[in-house]
């Protein structure tokens, strides 16, 4: 766990430093002024941690405004810090050349540089609060000779990340049952994340999940954040939610078509990892019928390709926060969306029916 943590905050208390450069630099603060700050930025900095404690100890109410408050202004945080970095560097970019040039090309001041990535962070934060709050469905259609003539038309409705815990909770969750039984799905997944790392109070929310009752039935996997709230939680929380859990597994359902699901590789690290691998699991399965394989992570295996004709997976929430959408494409291809693949088979990556960490600015 600490090799997961670490590194964040690492990162976000180096940002909270920067940040307090920044400020000190635009309005001059004395040592009182400074004090202060440096006390509010460590009170924000530690409220999710805070949080999470108080939750444990049962003061639930104060965990989740701890928890929101600490969150959204992690994602002011982020926002702000990428957008003063690159006005740093534009800074920097014209005052190298102004000092070749023997003249001032350009010139911004420290409060100049403050203000405009504060107005950005605000501004996209807001923005990105009450868009987090739509819920959005992708449809997407899919032919293929070898789903039987008989079946007809099958609708698959997925839902993926949608980090039940702290702060996606009942109205949230209303808004994605809603959104499903609008569908009227013959079949529907969860490719993992249900749940986040705080699953505690969460027994109410099971009876919205067996409200939905499609003929081919509810088949869930793990996601990575399933383990990080333990295991043995996450797959009760989810088998009482009504999903028959896949890890490993394969079946081919009544409308002819095979569904095969596996674990997270998180699994791997918590020495969980159940069920056969992928490649071992897709060739027990009828080669003639279409095949879905469900997998978190929108990670392709050289070894599966030509054993599956779809794939659906999730994790990557499209980036979810300026300027993550930018870098997730350093580890994963194909961020989000529809994607055809070599070998003539289909990758669909959603962008999450929930959010992880800061509530605004949700893509």
């Amino acid at each position: 766990m600490s090799q997961i943590f670490l590194p964040i905050f690492l990162i976000f208390g180096g940002l909270h430093y920067y940040i307090l450069t920044k400020v000190r630099a635009a309005f001059s603060l004395g040592i009182r002024p400074t004090f202060l700050l440096i006390l509010f930025m460590l009170v924000m900095f530690m409220a999710p941690m805070i949080g999470y404690a108080a939750e444990k100890l049962g003061f639930e109410t104060f965990a989740r405004f701890l928890v929101f408050i600490g969150y959204t202004w992690m994602g002011l945080v982020f926002l702000f810090s990428a957008v003063s970095l690159v006005i740093d560097f534009w800074r920097l970019f014209f005052l190298i050349g102004g000092w070749i040039l023997r003249r001032e090309i350009l010139y911004l001041d420290p409060l100049g540089a403050f203000l405009l990535p504060l107005v950005f962070a605000l501004t996209a934060g807001t923005y990105g609060f009450f868009e987090a709050q739509n819920i959005r469905t992708e449809r997407v259609t899919v032919k293929s000779p070898k789903i039987p003539r008989e079946a007809g038309r099958i609708r698959i409705v997925q839902i993926t990340d949608v980090h039940l815990g702290m702060i996606v909770r009942e109205e949230r969750v209303s808004k994605i049952i809603e959104a499903v039984k609008e569908a009227k799905p013959d079949l529907l997944i969860s490719t993992g994340d249900l749940v986040d790392g705080q699953i505690g109070h969460l027994d109410g929310l099971t009876h919205l999940f067996q409200e939905i009752r499609p003929r081919y039935g509810k088949f869930a996997i793990t996601g990575n954040h399933e383990y990080l709230a333990g295991l043995a939680k996450s797959l009760d929380f989810t088998r009482r939610a009504g999903f028959t859990l896949l890890r490993g597994e394969g079946l081919t359902l009544a409308a002819g078509i095979n569904l095969a699901g596996v674990d997270d590789i998180t699994g791997l690290s918590f020495g969980s990892f159940a069920g056969r691998p992928e490649r071992e699991l897709l060739q027990t399965l009828p080669q003639d019928r279409f095949t879905i394989l469900l997998k978190h992570r929108p990670v392709l295996e050289e070894g599966s390709r030509g054993l599956f004709d779809l794939q659906i997976s999730g994790h990557t929430h499209k980036g979810q926060i300026f300027p993550f959408g930018l870098l997730m494409r350093i580890f994963f291809p194909y961020v989000g969306g529809f994607f055809n693949l070599p070998s003539q088979a289909i990758l669909y990556v959603s962008r999450g029916s929930g959010t992880w960490g800061p509530p605004p600015c949700a893509s």
